[in-house]
C-alpha cells in the first residue's frame, strides 16, 4: 500500500504543472529549485535553504520549505567513497568550511572561500552537489598545476563526480556555498 501512494505521490509530482524541470538529473541525484511546499518526496532527500540551512526528509516524508531552496533526492545508487591513493587530506573537514549535516546518506558542508586565498590542496572520495549563494570565480588548480577558472553565479548548482586532487582559490566577487557529500 505504501508503495502505491508513493508511486501516485511521484506520478502526481511529474505530472502536475507546478512540477519544476531538473537542474541536475543523473543516476546519483535529481536536484530542483523550490519556493514553496512539496509533496511527500518518494526517494530520501537533502533540502538546502538558500539562507544556508540543510534538513533531510526521509522517503515518504513532506520537506518543510523556508523560502527559495533546492530538493536534492537521492536515488537508490548509492557508491561507496572510494580509498585515498594521494597524499592530500580528504577534501573535508577544511578551513573556511562547516558541517551542518551528517547521516548515513550524505554529509552537508557550509564553505566560504576567501580573496586570493588559496585552499589546502585536498582530494575528493565521494560525489558532491554544489549550490552556490555568491557570485564569485573559483580558481581550481591540480596537482600537475592545470589551472581552470569557474564562474559561478548565485543559485547555479553542479555535480561533480569523486576521484579528483585541487585546489581552490577565490579570485574575483565572493563565494559561499553549501556542498553536499553523497556517501
Amino acid at each position: 500500500m505504501v508503495r502505491i501512494l508513493l508511486l501516485c505521490a511521484m506520478l502526481f509530482q511529474a505530472g502536475s504543472p507546478t512540477a519544476t524541470k531538473p537542474i541536475i538529473d543523473n543516476e546519483r541525484v535529481t536536484v530542483r529549485e523550490v519556493t514553496s511546499a512539496a509533496t511527500p518526496q518518494p526517494l530520501d532527500s537533502v533540502i538546502i535553504s538558500f539562507s544556508g540551512s540543510a534538513s533531510f526528509a526521509g522517503r515518504g516524508t513532506t520537506p518543510k520549505i523556508s523560502g527559495r531552496s533546492i530538493i536534492i533526492t537521492l536515488k537508490d545508487n548509492p557508491v561507496a567513497p572510494i580509498a585515498n591513493p594521494t597524499s592530500y587530506p580528504l577534501a573535508f573537514p577544511r578551513p573556511g568550511s562547516k558541517k551542518l549535516l551528517e547521516n548515513e546518506r550524505v554529509i552537508v558542508w557550509d564553505s566560504t572561500w576567501q580573496p586570493g586565498v588559496a585552499g589546502p590542496m585536498h582530494f575528493h572520495d565521494k560525489d558532491v552537489v554544489v549550490w552556490f549563494l555568491e557570485d564569485g570565480d573559483l580558481k581550481s588548480t591540480t596537482p600537475d598545476g592545470k589551472e581552470t577558472i569557474n564562474h559561478n553565479t548565485a543559485g547555479m548548482v553542479r555535480f561533480n563526480k569523486r576521484d579528483r586532487s585541487h585546489f581552490e582559490t577565490l579570485v574575483s566577487g565572493k563565494q559561499h556555498a553549501i556542498i553536499t557529500e553523497l556517501k
